[in-house]
């Protein structure tokens, strides 16, 4: 196992240790050495080893044991799906966000009720539009309601995905602030809204598919110029 740089120390360290699960160094179910070797194998301070670890138990890798010590709870990379997402494009992001929230729409509106109606016109009032200011605040009020518009869908692997890729669902919010990306405004969510109102998945669709276009469109200019 190498030793490490200064640079990240803690996600390094988790890296570097998940690194060596994946390589069969350790297999499901075997006992980790303790923080003191471990801190010797790759270079870092025991409070980097010890925060390493506290990375891989939340990804599921790792379990602690209390009086035992630190077990591999899965040699699955975790962190895949994530990382090659990451790595896609934005118009890749924003199709997949297409796909999720399409999906979602359409469930919706067989399953709208006046209650979840009323729910999402509340998230959207909170949203607001962006007038410059807190940017990190509008793209956590924007991602409430289209996770609003996910969760009326009732469908928990879809509110999972979605959870799932929230920090790139995040970004493509953050790059339609960009100047040259168009930002879909209140009246193009209002109609999503509306059209999970009316009951009819085949609209919530279209709404859907409406808001995003502007912005495939753009992209689509941009990677044409």
């Amino acid at each position: 196992m190498q030793s490490l740089s200064k640079t990240n120390l803690a996600d390094t360290a988790a890296e570097a240790i998940r690194a060596e699960i994946l390589g069969s160094r350790w297999a499901v179910g075997d006992k980790l050495p303790n923080e003191a070797t471990l801190s010797v194998m790759l270079s870092v301070s025991r409070g980097t080893v010890r925060e390493a670890v506290r990375v891989l138990v939340s990804q599921g890798i790792l379990e602690t044991r209390q009086g035992s010590g630190t077990y591999v709870l899965s040699a699955a990379d975790t962190t895949r799906p994530l990382t090659m997402a990451r790595r896609a494009g934005l118009r890749d992001q924003f199709e997949a966000r297409l796909a999720l929230d399409a999906e979602a729409a359409r469930l919706a509106a067989l399953r709208r009720t006046p209650a979840v109606i009323a729910g999402l016109r509340a998230r959207l009032a909170e949203r607001g539009n962006y007038e410059g200011g807190d940017k990190a605040a509008f793209i956590a009020r924007d991602l409430a309601f289209h996770q609003a518009v996910i969760a009326a869908s009732q469908n928990a692997v879809l509110a999972g995905m979605y959870d799932f890729f929230s920090a790139l669902i995040s970004e493509t919010i953050e790059a339609s602030l960009r100047a040259d990306l168009p930002e879909p405004d209140m009246a193009a969510h209002a109609a999503i809204v509306d059209a999970i109102e009316s009951g009819d998945p085949d609209a919530a669709d279209a709404a859907v598919r409406r808001f995003m276009a502007p912005v495939l469109s753009a992209l689509d200019r941009l990677l044409l110029s």
